[in-house]
């Protein structure tokens, strides 16, 4: 080969190098449009890594059977749970939540000067209502089946939710006197909050009078969107999750949304499988979680 020969093919692969340096700067400089620049912090690199990846698996072992044992899954898992410690599903549902709650409450009294004003207040003010509906659902709608939960699954719950609050808030702390994405994305991440949270707590109101006073055994919903999905409140949650990220605009917002809907995904298809080995006049046309589609 010549020289001009070489001299042409190294240009060649040059240019393609430069070129395609260029869409990946070009890529990087849209995705930044729509959220803050990641901060240098090892801490939420790790957090967004480790949570997208747990979640994504704990979706898996859902999907495959592998439940974790709360509500119709308490006897889901491999083992004898007759000696596992226990407590009762409303005491369970109130250690899940309330950590998270007090977090997110309490997180300006902690960190001076944090959420005062802005951006910070309002992901503090979604995170606060989010926990202070499922503990007013815990307190006033559920209706439980006298089931007891296992403490252990209640523990890693709670620490997930706990965890995941004050990673977040911490996030949103650190983009204080950071410029603003170019897209401010707060107009469409709080309907789309609102939507998430008050679709979620009806069909947890619908699902709470299903039962009869005294009555235990589970029954098959059909009210709202309970004729299209298994769990529309799941559906839901996970739309109030978009409102969060789109508020929030970090890059662990997302990735906790990610999260959430890898998670609800797999816990959906376990739920609607649940309920075609338990009723026999369950319809087949029921979807797990997103109408007509899956």
């Amino acid at each position: 080969m010549n020289h001009k020969a070489i001299y042409s093919l190294s240009f060649h692969i040059t240019g393609h190098s430069f070129e395609r340096e260029r869409e990946r700067e070009s890529s990087m400089a849209l995705f930044l449009d729509f959220i803050f620049p990641a901060p240098a912090s090892l801490f939420l690199a790790a957090m967004t890594v480790i949570g997208v990846t747990t979640s994504a698996l704990g979706g898996i072992s859902e999907a495959t059977g592998k439940n974790i044992q709360y509500s119709k899954f308490l006897n889901a898992g491999a083992g004898d749970i007759s000696k596992e410690t226990k407590i009762s599903s409303r005491a369970g549902m109130l250690l899940v939540y309330s950590p998270s709650l007090a977090a997110a409450a309490l997180a300006s009294f902690a960190v001076p000067g944090f959420a005062v004003a802005g951006r910070c207040l309002l992901v503090r003010i979604v995170l606060s209502l989010h926990f202070f509906k499922r503990v007013f659902e815990v307190l006033f709608i559920h209706q439980y089946s006298g089931q007891m939960m296992i403490l252990k699954p209640v523990i890693t719950i709670s620490m997930a939710y706990c965890i995941n609050t004050v990673t977040l808030l911490y996030a949103q702390y650190l983009t204080q006197d950071t410029p603003e994405p170019s897209f401010d994305l707060r107009n469409a991440g709080i309907p789309l909050f609102l939507i998430g949270i008050t679709g979620n707590f009806y069909h947890h109101y619908l699902l709470s009078k299903l039962r009869k006073k005294d009555e235990k055994g589970y029954k098959i919903p059909t009210e709202g969107l309970f004729s299209l999905v298994i769990c529309p409140h799941y559906l839901f949650e996970i739309i109030g999750f978009l409102g969060l990220a789109l508020t929030s605009q970090t890059l662990y917002s997302f990735s906790w949304f990610l999260g959430t809907l890898f998670y609800l995904m797999g816990r959906s298809y376990a739920t609607r499988k649940w309920y075609l080995s338990k009723f026999e006049n369950f319809s087949g046309d029921v979807k797990a979680l997103i109408p007509f589609v899956f």
